[in-house]
């Protein structure tokens, strides 16, 4: 069989990664010393993209440490995109099984966020669905109308650590507060204005969110957050969610008349 450009390609990238060379050209390739020179300056590329797509890792576990994981990470993940902005989809997932990682349980999760902020900031444009598209519905119309979450808005909860106060913190390059509650804590991030931005999120707002994402009605979405979180200001709630802009769109029952959502389109530029 004719050997192919892609088959060649393939063979190249894992041979840099250590795998024997079994085509003939590459083997070629890999005996000579620039190679390992290449090999070298691959690595370092990946390692660097990490390093700037999970800063807050970094700041906390420092940059001889992060750079030591990512190259190990680096290894064993090449790039599946020619934009490594968006490397390291699983790089959270190796913190999560990362041995010297094993006395910082939360490290993962902030990781998580970082990705988290990456997603947002380069998100498909969306319309904002803002407060003001929904006054005119009736409690009643409000709650048999479906929001669907802003194609940015990403959201987690995690039950057992103080992750957004961490992430934030350190997101921000500000001193953690000194009493710091270790319960657990949930986030939201999207991107409003052409800004990601990002707020603690109650667990009764990331259930909501979560039946939204799953097409519930607000009637359904509202009893799911107040079932997680039964002293919830659903008011409070609903105001800082549409003032992030975490909703994109609205799908109103078939006898209500829609009215007209906020025609402000996101950005992809962040100055952040």
């Amino acid at each position: 069989m004719k050997p192919t450009l892609a088959a060649f390609q393939d063979a190249f990238v894992r041979a840099l990664h250590g795998a024997a060379a079994n085509d003939p050209r590459v083997a070629a390739f890999a005996a000579q010393p620039g190679f390992a020179v290449y090999r070298n300056t691959v690595f370092k590329g990946c390692v660097d993209a990490l390093r700037a797509n999970f800063p807050t890792v970094e700041r906390l576990v420092g940059v001889d440490w992060f750079r030591s994981a990512a190259l190990i990470y680096a290894q064993d993940e090449p790039p599946e995109d020619a934009r490594l902005l968006l490397y390291g989809t699983s790089f959270p997932a190796f913190l999560a099984g990362f041995e010297p990682a094993r006395e910082l349980p939360w490290l993962a999760d902030v990781a998580r966020l970082d990705r988290f902020w990456t997603e947002a900031h380069v998100a498909a444009d969306d319309t904002v669905l803002g407060a003001a598209g929904m006054a005119s519905l009736s409690p009643e119309d409000f709650m048999r109308t479906v929001l669907r979450p802003h194609a940015s808005a990403r959201w987690a909860w995690f039950d057992q650590h103080p992750v957004y106060t961490i992430w934030s913190a350190n997101r921000e390059a500000v001193a953690l507060p000194e009493a710091l509650a270790w319960h657990g804590e949930g986030a939201l991030l999207s991107r409003a204005g052409g800004a990601v931005t990002w707020r603690a999120l109650g667990k009764g707002g990331y259930a909501l969110l979560d039946a939204c994402a799953a097409g519930r009605a607000m009637e359904e979405a509202t009893a799911c957050a107040l079932e997680a979180e039964p002293d919830l200001d659903l008011g409070a709630l609903f105001a800082g969610l549409f003032a992030d802009g975490a909703f994109g769109a609205a799908q109103f029952p078939d006898d209500t008349a829609a009215p007209t959502p906020l025609p402000r389109k996101q950005s992809k530029t962040d100055g952040a």
